[in-house]
């Protein structure tokens, strides 16, 4: 049996045991940069289910664990893609021939922005970021966005100032966006934070974001 065909009946049995154990699920792929989840961007309803990454269903994933394993038909979708569960929401992480589906479950949804270079032409000039000078680079893409071990202080190191927090953020990559470091984040809490740290995967995006405090 060659590879293309082994594959093809891994995906059919994918298929049978996603409609034996799964739901109904909505596929989504983004277009440009803004709402992957639009209902113009649903383009696929399948059956599917997720477990642990041993992809047995004896327990649930641990806390802070946002890995899963997709059991569905992948014959139609791509790294990138969302599927949208009743109240949950995953992305596909990698589809590699002959293994299992990766999958990121998302707890958040994040917005990107950029600062404008600023320039001073005159004393006390107002440098600060407000809205007439940032850039959207991404607008309303679910992610994990998990706290991290990492915690630093504030640089005015005040007696009265508490731990910033860091957090690990997972999403997938998005055609014609590079996400820097200093590219400012936002999510549906109404929390900020600052990219530290930079890392394009197979896997997508992998950031570290310090919280930002006012």
């Amino acid at each position: 049996m060659d590879s293309a065909r082994l594959e093809d009946r891994i995906r059919w049995g994918l298929n049978v045991a996603a409609r034996a154990t799964g739901v109904t699920t909505s596929a989504y792929r983004p277009r440009g940069t803004e709402s992957p989840l639009a209902t113009r961007n649903r383009f696929l309803r399948l059956h599917a289910a997720f477990s642990g990454l041993d992809g047995k269903f004896t327990r649930p994933n641990g806390y802070g664990n946002a890995l899963w394993c997709g059991i569905f038909d992948a014959a139609y979708t791509r790294p990138g893609d969302y599927l949208v569960q009743h109240d949950a929401t995953w992305f596909i992480a990698a589809q590699h021939k002959i293994l299992p589906v990766l999958c990121v479950q998302t707890n958040r949804v994040i917005s990107f922005t950029r600062p404008a270079a600023q320039t001073s032409t005159g004393v006390n000039m107002y440098g600060g970021v407000t809205a007439a000078n940032v850039t959207p680079l991404m607008t309303n893409w679910p992610a994990s966005v998990l706290v991290a071990s990492r915690e630093g202080r504030p640089l005015a190191n005040l007696p009265s100032d508490t731990s910033v927090s860091y957090w690990t953020v997972l999403l997938p990559a998005c055609p014609g966006v590079v996400l820097q470091t200093a590219d400012l984040m936002s999510d549906d809490l109404g929390r900020g934070g600052v990219v530290a740290t930079t890392e394009l995967t197979d896997l997508g995006w992998r950031l570290a974001v310090r919280q930002a405090t006012t």
